[in-house]
């Protein structure tokens, strides 16, 4: 048997190919290789949603080597990812090849995989199965339904909010969920509570333990949160509690046992990864697809983890042996359970033939990896590798102690734990997106029944409550996952279309809505608040899932969803601009102003438009100011250039625009006066780019466009002979001066890489 093994990816082809020797040619498609046109009509309603495909044109040398090799094999195996669009992308490589006639008197198989290892290739090719057109029908129909939204509410964008906008089913709602909780932020009024806090000691010993407690109760009435609500009761508590006698009335002691979380599937690995490594849910997924695809390790690339767009937390077998095997050597009997742990899967639609995220080899451990990882790879690794292991460890053991201290109707508390046995948290404790409560970790001093108290301190403090906090990448993901929108293998991409387009801003590791992000969630809302709700696309989601279960047909799904949304669309195009109403009056024609958003952000207008066309800038006068006067000469028409503002920041006009057009940017580049080796007549200037990046361009742009990213030192190649050289810094490799020729290869380094 001869045959040609498709895959997504060329660091998984070339591993792949390895385990599977002779006979077998492993070729990469690199992801998608059909698509819909990038234009209206790839989906089309009035023809029952026939859907249009087109080949990507950077894939058809790909689908070009494929078929070759096909020539001489008599089999095609289909070896894409085990979810939906590996699917989809294996029955699009069939059906191109199918177009093409290259899959006469073929064999055409279908293998999946969870784990790059020799074993699990080797198996899976020795037990083929067939396409899932279930899953390609899910997949279809996801794909449509965004094209639709997206094609249709994109184009309403430009019409009612701005130009250049964009929407999206799914990240619409996660947009949504951004602005209410920033609207919710805004409208939170504070309330303020008191607390009693003393720092007590055993009067009995003179040891200089002290410990702390909290005023519990009056005269037997549980103090609720807002009990004491203002300064002067508080601190009258206080004093009274500081002059009072306590003894200790009561002591409880019990025992808790803490179970480990589940190991990791796609959104606990990108929540965990954000809080403990600050990675982004995108840098989290390219990092595991590399540990998945395989590393080279002793000279052979091996697939370091499970798959990683996982629903399920099953976990195999084998790897529950190996696992038990590993604890009970290295860490002894006391922490390992009696029985394997199996965790009960939540999602309805997971495969429990796929498993949960997990080291392909627990005994390759993070130190052991070490030299072979890159910085980001092994903190990944680790993570990973300590999350499973830790899943299958005994439960921890807390002692748990909570005291009560009386004296004539009042009543202190004193709480505290200690870890009695560590368990699994010898290796991994889950992270969390609350401040911990310092009360599980106090420490009291041993107290019995009838212990005379001194009380060395009591303070009146002031607490306020705090609305809910910004989304974090990790409390967004948790958020879209409870609320059944949206699937982990999607979340990556979400979160990074809404930086991408600007419709939020990173603040403190927390999105927070840019002008243009609530403007479009407003009239989204406004216009479609039943299709853009969180129940509504859980719904939808969950049909899909039927979808793929072979539930439900996939065209009945977009004919409902079709139905009411271009209704909603058709009165969507009647309704009027957003706008948010003022008590300003407009100077012109006595009609209200109302905020509006333009092309560079918000600014009034007089709700008389068009007849009146008064406007002026949020914050500003009403009159239009007075440009501001540089010192510097226009050098076509001599007039003088003035300070204007533009989509990019400040820059110089000319005065007598539009009569002359000359433009400068405000602040001239730096020459750097090595000269531009394509045209030998210009120097590299240095200037900044729209992103505020550094970038050096010939001076006689744009007759010539040569441009570096990299700063030109002068200074010859001792290698080639080229006139400069460039230096570059990046995190890894600190400092380097390198050649910028092509094809030479010298660099040197200047500078230390930064600590990790």
């Amino acid at each position: 048997m001869s045959a040609v093994v498709v895959v997504e990816s060329p660091a998984k082809a070339k591993t792949i190919e390895k385990y599977l020797g002779k006979g077998y040619k492993v070729l990469a498609s690199y992801g998608h290789v059909r698509a819909f046109p990038k234009k209206d009509g790839s989906v089309d309603p009035e023809q029952d949603f026939a859907i249009k495909y087109e080949v990507i044109p950077d894939k058809k040398k790909r689908l070009d080597a494929i078929d070759k090799a096909l020539k001489s094999a008599d089999t095609l195996i289909l070896a894409s990812d085990l979810d939906r669009e590996g699917e989809a992308i294996a029955w699009h490589v069939a059906e191109v090849l199918r177009e093409r006639g290259s899959l006469k008197d073929k064999q055409i198989q279908r293998i999946t995989f969870n784990e790059i290892t020799k074993k699990a290739i080797q198996d899976a090719v020795a037990h083929p199965g067939q396409m899932d057109m279930q899953l390609v029908d899910a997949q279809q129909a996801r794909s449509a339904l965004d094209y639709l939204v997206g094609f249709t509410l994109s184009p309403l964008l430009w019409r009612k909010v701005r130009s250049g906008l964009s929407a999206g089913r799914v990240q619409s709602v996660a947009l949504r969920l951004i602005c209410e909780r920033e609207q919710h932020i805004r409208e939170f009024k504070p309330k303020e509570f008191w607390t009693i806090d003393t720092t007590c000691q055993v009067a009995a010993t003179n040891d200089g333990v002290d410990f702390a407690a909290q005023l519990f109760a009056v005269d037997g009435e549980k103090l609720g949160k807002f009990a004491i609500t203002d300064g002067v009761s508080a601190k009258t508590m206080a004093r009274k509690v500081e002059k009072a006698t306590f003894h200790v009335d009561a002591v409880n002691k019990k025992q808790a046992h803490q179970q480990p979380a589940p190991p990791f599937i796609t959104t606990t690995l990108q929540m965990d990864a954000s809080r403990k490594l600050g990675f982004t849910a995108r840098k989290t997924m390219q990092v595991a697809q590399k540990l998945y695809e395989g590393i080279e390790v002793d000279g052979e690339p091996v697939g370091l983890i499970t798959y990683m767009r996982t629903d399920s937390l099953t976990l195999s077998e084998d790897a529950l042996a190996e696992m038990r095997s590993h604890i009970e050597q290295v860490y002894g009997d006391a922490y390992l359970p009696a029985a394997p742990r199996r965790f009960k899967t939540k999602s309805k639609n997971a495969q429990e033939a796929h498993e949960a995220i997990r080291p392909t080899a627990i005994a390759r451990t993070p130190d052991g990896l070490r030299s072979v990882l890159d910085p980001d790879e092994w903190k990944l690794y680790q993570l990973i590798w300590k999350r499973t292991l830790a899943s299958q460890m005994a439960a921890a053991v807390l002692d748990q102690v909570s005291a009560d201290l009386v004296s004539d109707g009042l009543t202190l508390r004193a709480t505290g734990s200690t870890l009695a046995f560590a368990g699994f948290r010898k290796l991994y404790i889950k992270g969390t997106d609350e401040p911990t409560s310092q009360d599980s970790e106090r420490l009291l001093p041993p107290l019995t029944e009838g212990d005379a108290i001194t009380i060395k301190q009591a303070d009146a403090k002031q607490h306020f409550t705090e609305p809910k906090p910004r989304f974090s990448e990790a409390t967004l993901v948790k958020a879209l996952e409870a609320d059944g929108i949206g699937r982990p293998s999607t979340y990556a991409n979400i979160l990074n279309v809404l930086r991408v387009r600007k419709y939020v801003e990173m603040e403190k590791k927390r999105f927070v809505p840019t002008d243009v992000g609530e403007w479009v969630t407003k009239f989204l809302v406004a216009s479609f608040s039943d299709i853009i709700a969180p129940k509504f696309t859980a719904a939808i989601e969950d049909r899909l899932d039927a979808v793929a279960r072979g539930e439900e047909g996939w065209k009945p799904l977009l004919r409902e969803f079709w139905s009411p949304f271009k209704i909603a669309v058709d009165q969507a195009l009647e309704a009027e601009r957003p706008a948010e109403e003022t008590d300003e009056i407009c100077p012109e024609c006595g009609k209200p102003m109302a905020i509006k958003l333009g092309r560079y952000g918000k600014f009034m207008a007089c709700t008389g438009y068009p007849k009146c066309k008064h406007a002026s800038p949020i914050g500003g006068s009403k009159e239009p100011e007075e440009p501001d006067i540089s010192d510097q000469v226009c050098d076509q028409c001599g007039a003088a250039m003035v300070v204007k503002h533009g989509r990019f920041g400040k820059f110089l006009g000319c005065s007598a625009y539009p009569t002359c057009k000359n433009i400068q940017p405000l602040e001239k580049p730096v020459d750097t006066g090595i000269r531009c080796p394509e045209c030998g007549k210009g120097t590299f200037l240095e200037k900044k780019s729209r992103r505020g990046k550094l970038f050096y361009s010939c001076s006689t742009y744009p007759k010539c466009k040569n441009a570096l990213w990299n700063k030109p030192v002068d200074r010859p190649c001792p290698a080639c002979g080229a006139p400069f050289v460039t230096e570059k810094t990046t995190k890894r490799n600190g400092t380097e001066l390198v050649c910028a020729r092509e094809g030479c290869g010298w660099k040197e380094q200047v500078g230390e890489p930064e600590a990790t």
